[in-house]
């Protein structure tokens, strides 16, 4: 979902943009027909390599990755053994810049909000084993490009959904709720003052291809959201707004009692690349709903 948002980005910017899947590799609607899209599997490095002998590949953006099944290790190892072979790829191309995507994951345990780069990251240990791994692709993708001149970037990339996201995802509550009052369900009631970080997927994409295509970076590190939070009331609002005759129920405040949820702050994004999101709930919501009455995800 993200690569297909920053590669209609980047073509946005000017760019020439070679995409690459593993399984899913119909190519979506909004994406222009010059991208080049090839079905690759990054864990192959002789397929990675064949890549470079066809296109001139000046930068890499590698947001690949699997979900873990009951397996751990096997997950770890799949996703590491892309990553590695896509550093080798970087080194051996020379490349000027390689983004990698992390996680707001990596911020759990801090108390701040909302969570900013410069924050020390907690030895907390992590829910879900994407997020240990995102963690983890940190100093493994600085040390390694360490010395070569390429300019490696992590992109904490924050709770983002939009078009080409599964329906069904477990991982963001926004379209499988807006899935179900597309089907005429009623979905389970939720709390008002719930919620937290927001990012629509045009958005992310374009943040990462201001990022990837800048001609300097001060940092290393950036956060890749919307910069402000969302309440589950102002949800409920954005999807009676687009579906009026949806049915939603509230309850009253948070489900954990007072507080607030975390959030990224933007603000060394904003500041380096002039990124500003052109959606909030209300407008995403609407153009979500406009994107799923005529595709299935």
């Amino acid at each position: 979902m993200i690569g297909a948002h920053t590669a209609r980005a980047l073509t946005d910017l000017g760019h020439a943009v070679v995409a690459t899947a593993h399984r899913r590799t119909a190519r979506p609607t909004f994406l222009p027909d010059d991208v080049i899209v090839e079905r690759l599997d990054v864990t192959d490095p002789a397929a990675v390599s064949a890549l470079g002998d066809q296109y001139p590949i000046t930068d890499i953006t590698h947001l690949a990755g699997s979900i873990p099944g009951e397996d751990r290790v096997a997950y770890f190892r799949a996703d590491t053994a892309g990553l590695l072979t896509m550093l080798d790829a970087a080194r051996a191309w020379r490349v000027r810049r390689f983004a990698v995507a992390g996680s707001l994951g990596s911020y759990l345990g801090r108390s701040e909000v909302p969570w900013y780069e410069d924050l020390a990251l907690p030895t907390a240990p992590a829910p879900h084993p994407i997020i240990a791994f995102k963690k983890a692709v940190e100093p493994l993708t600085t040390n390694a490009l360490q010395g070569t001149g390429i300019h490696a970037v992590v992109l904490r990339i924050g709770s983002t959904w939009g078009p080409l996201m599964d329906p069904a995802t477990p991982f963001n509550a926004v379209p499988p709720y807006i899935s179900a009052v597309l089907r005429g369900e009623r979905p389970a009631p939720v709390y008002a003052d719930d919620g937290g970080d927001f990012c629509y997927a045009p958005d992310a994409g374009r943040a990462i291809a201001l990022l990837i295509t800048a001609d300097t970076l001060a940092h290393d590190v950036y956060n890749i959201s919307g910069g402000q939070p969302f309440t589950n009331r102002q949800l409920v609002d954005a999807v009676h707004a687009a579906i009026p005759q949806a049915q939603l129920d509230l309850l009253d405040g948070r489900r954990a009692g007072p507080g607030r949820d975390p959030y990224l702050d933007v603000s060394r994004l904003a500041t380096e690349t002039g990124f500003t999101p052109a959606f909030d709930i209300t407008t995403a919501v609407t153009d979500y709903v406009a994107w799923r009455t005529h595709h299935d995800r």
